[in-house]
């Protein structure tokens, strides 16, 4: 993979990173009606944080098994799952933005430390 690549993999894999976790949050307090617009967003927001991990992982790891990796894409899986929840479920609003941040969290620590489990 050359650099170019790479350089470009990262800024779309954080940038999609954040208006996930951003609009993930505005699901938490925005109105009824901003629904699909936000899940559209988050929807596209997710598949380019995947696709673009997947993508760095085949380049960069070839794709290998590394614990750190199934971490991240774990918190990625929770991350997407709560912003349909936002909507559903508003009495526990402050309960799952709790657990969004702690698996944001996790999902950068992971990738700044690698644990090797």
């Amino acid at each position: 993979m050359n650099p170019a690549e790479l350089n470009a993999l990262h800024i779309f894999h954080v940038v999609a990173a954040i208006v996930m976790i951003a609009f993930t949050f505005f699901a938490f307090a925005g109105p009824a009606d901003t629904r699909k617009r936000v899940l559209m967003i988050t929807g596209i927001a997710s598949l380019l944080v995947l696709l673009t991990g997947i993508r760095m992982w085949q380049g960069m790891f070839g794709f290998s098994a590394m614990a750190w990796i199934f971490i991240k894409m774990a918190c990625w899986l929770g991350l997407s799952a709560l912003t349909g929840l936002a909507y559903r479920k508003r009495e526990s609003a402050n309960t799952l933005m709790v657990i969004a941040l702690i698996l944001a969290i996790v999902a950068v620590t992971v990738v700044y430390v690698k644990p090797a489990f």
